[in-house]
C-alpha cells in the first residue's frame, strides 16, 4: 500500500509552489504547470508530499493512498 500524487489539471493555476516544496517528484513545464513523476511517493518523501499538497492554493494537488487497487485521499 503506497501513496501517490494526483493533480487536477483543470483546477491548477500554475502557481508552482508544489515544485518548490517537492522538487524530487515535481517539475514545471515551460508554462509553469507541474509535471508529476509517475509512481509511488518514496517513504522518505511522504511528509514533503503532504506539505506540498496542503500548500496548494487552489487544492489541485492531492496525496492519495492505494489500497486494494483503489485510490483514496490521505487524511
Amino acid at each position: 500500500m503506497g501513496e501517490t500524487l494526483q493533480l487536477d489539471r483543470i483546477r491548477c493555476d500554475g502557481h508552482g509552489l508544489c515544485a518548490e516544496l517537492l522538487p524530487e517528484m515535481i517539475r514545471l513545464d515551460d508554462w509553469g504547470y507541474p509535471i508529476i513523476r509517475a509512481g509511488e511517493v518514496p517513504a522518505s518523501l511522504v511528509e514533503h508530499a503532504r506539505r506540498a499538497a496542503d500548500a496548494c492554493p487552489v487544492l489541485a494537488l492531492r496525496l492519495v493512498r492505494s489500497a486494494n487497487g483503489r485510490l483514496r485521499p490521505v487524511a
